[in-house]
């Protein structure tokens, strides 16, 4: 486990090959460091879920059942951790990534995966211009037989008193039973309608938004400061997971997360896929995020 750190004048990046994790993200501004996504404990051995931010590969969230079915096989998946009764977020934030290219302003790590329903070789690329962060993601399907896949990264976001979060969608799913997605909804309530920017609510949301543009912000009014996120090609799904002290001990409501997915929730159980995309074998499917750090506007402090 090894950590790597990326530099210029504006930023400064902290990756973890334990995870391919996002250990700290911070803008250089007034002499001081700027949190983008949540600290977490430089430590080769920080788990990902304390992290900055993980990688989502083969595919995000979880497959309700444990099962799919493709091509007229059926594929289990196993849990992947001690506490979800699910196969979770794939396989690459569990995993160790291997360094192949460093320098101070870019990262590439890579690892492979050979054994359950997917067999692969993902590359995460860090790369830092400017005031951004430019990270892609790709996957290559190594089995012998063409499969679904999907991409999307997990971050982290500080959440103060006034932090908002602006992001078009046209629906959302409900949340079922261990942490499952449910029935798609076209009527969003109004504490979870982003499409002007808002406060987060103060309360457990654990929820899958479609129609999404692939473009959001961050904003920290109290810091004067916005991170704008895009994604490309634009993903159509985003999920926002905000936890709770009732259930979640040590939860302060001081993170929350905003999380971008080239698939829904279950898409391997939707006619068509819900986006996932089919590679063949050897085929490769990629997907960017760009973080920006930006000084807010007047409009976007009040």
């Amino acid at each position: 486990m090894s950590v790597f750190t990326l530099t210029n004048p504006l930023l400064s990046l902290k990756v973890s090959t334990h995870g391919g994790s996002i250990l700290q993200l911070v803008a250089h501004r007034d002499g001081a460091d700027l949190p983008l996504l949540r600290p977490a404990k430089v430590s080769p051995g920080t788990p990902p879920l304390q992290s900055g931010c993980f990688p989502l590969v083969p595919f995000g969230n979880r497959v309700n059942g444990n099962q799919f079915k493709f091509n007229g096989t059926r594929y289990p998946l196993k849990p992947n951790t001690d506490w979800d009764a699910h196969y979770l977020h794939g396989d690459g934030w569990l995993q160790e990534w291997r360094c192949a290219e460093h320098d101070d302003w870019h990262l590439l790590l890579e690892f492979s995966h050979h054994h359950g329903a997917y067999q692969y070789r993902a590359v995460q690329r860090f790369e830092l211009v400017d005031n951004q962060l430019e990270v892609t993601l790709s996957v290559t399907n190594l089995s012998k037989v063409a499969m679904p896949f999907g991409l999307g990264w997990h971050p982290y976001f500080p959440l103060e008193e006034d932090t908002q979060l602006q992001a078009n969608a046209a629906g959302y799913w409900l949340e079922e039973a261990q942490w499952l997605a449910g029935e798609h909804q076209t009527d969003l309530p109004e504490e979870l309608s982003f499409t002007t920017a808002k406060k987060l609510p103060r309360r457990w949301v654990n929820n899958g938004f479609s129609g999404w543009d692939g473009q959001a912000k961050v904003i920290w009014p109290s810091r004067h400061h916005q991170l704008s996120l895009s994604t490309e090609p634009a993903c159509p799904v985003y999920f926002v997971f905000v936890s709770d002290p009732k259930f979640d001990r040590g939860y302060d409501f001081d993170f929350f997360c905003f999380e971008p997915m080239s698939h829904a929730a279950n898409g391997h159980n939707m006619a068509d896929l819900g986006g996932l995309k089919v590679l063949e074998p050897h085929e490769t499917l990629s997907q960017s995020m760009t973080l920006t750090s930006e000084t807010a506007t007047d409009e976007e402090k009040q």
